[in-house]
């Protein structure tokens, strides 16, 4: 009986598990402060973070890794423009990669926090690509160094092994927001997501991009970031590892609904993340060729 007792004991505190898991999304309030038209959310304060962490452990690495020839100074200029590129480049990604004909007919609409679409609302910037940040990071660097004279390829070794820390808390901050929810599910893992247009669990992809995309990544390259690779190989194995994993996290992530599935079956994400493979497996290969010291 005492066994009989236990077991249903626990098979209740399991459901009242579920139930706090599956609605949790319902609970959480993105905004952390209003004040008339303006909102200070999560979302922006997780960017914060991200870049904070990013910026200390590669203060940490030119300490503590002698072979990085960096003064403090060029790391904060390198952080700016990382910073400010993307930014830029993760706007304007979004505005070509997924949404180019909407903001080809309202372009104010793509730097200002506002929509004139019906009327004069304050909305926030919404809308952010990866991808598009990705690249934005690469020119701006390519654009400092050049500058300063300093080789790209390090600058790529010193900063890209902590990066999928800081895209940790972006994606944190996308689960905050109820944004970039999954597919519908019957697995107790699913949520409900206020934003989703049907009351049915849903994968919480962003959950899953931040463990999988963000701290295994981090692991991995931070763990092989002193091993002998060509100079500028880290950018190449975070290029093809973020592509891999993204591309079957995908599966599990819902399309943006104003473009649905793109080639078939395969995602615009799946599309982007397939370049990405095949890109940094032909970067691999010609710093592997070259073997750039």
């Amino acid at each position: 009986m005492a066994e009989i007792i236990e077991r249903s004991e626990k098979q209740v505190l399991m459901g009242e598990f579920w139930d706090w898991w599956q609605h949790l999304p319902q609970h959480i309030s993105p905004v952390i402060f209003e004040i008339g038209w303006f909102r200070l959310q999560y979302y922006g304060l997780m960017y914060i973070v991200a870049f904070a962490f990013t910026y200390f452990l590669v203060l940490y690495r030119i300490k503590h890794e002698k072979r990085f020839g960096f003064s403090k100074n060029q790391v904060n200029d390198l952080t700016t423009y990382a910073i400010v590129g993307l930014i830029i480049g993760a706007r304007l990604g979004y505005v070509l990669f997924y949404n180019l004909s909407y903001y080809l007919r309202h372009p104010l609409e793509i730097f200002l926090p506002f929509s004139f679409s019906n009327g004069f609302t304050f909305t926030g910037i919404s809308g952010m690509s990866y991808h598009g940040g990705l690249i934005g990071i690469l020119l701006a660097v390519s654009w400092y160094v050049r500058k300063a004279k300093i080789n790209y390829w390090e600058v790529m070794d010193l900063y890209v092994p902590v990066v999928p820390l800081g895209y940790t808390f972006g994606r944190l901050g996308n689960f905050i927001n109820g944004e970039l929810f999954g597919r519908a599910t019957t697995s107790p893992i699913g949520m409900y997501f206020p934003q989703a247009s049907e009351n049915a669990l849903r994968h919480p992809s962003q959950l899953y991009e931040a463990v999988f995309e963000g701290i295994f990544l981090f692991v991995i390259l931070w763990c092989i970031r002193k091993r002998s690779f060509p100079q500028g190989a880290m950018l190449a194995l975070y290029i093809i590892g973020y592509g891999t994993v993204r591309f079957f996290i995908e599966y599990f992530r819902e399309p943006d609904a104003h473009l649905g599935f793109v080639l078939s079956s395969f995602s615009m994400g799946q599309i982007l993340c397939a370049l990405m493979i095949a890109g940094g497996i032909g970067l691999y290969l010609y710093l592997r060729k070259n073997r750039i010291l």
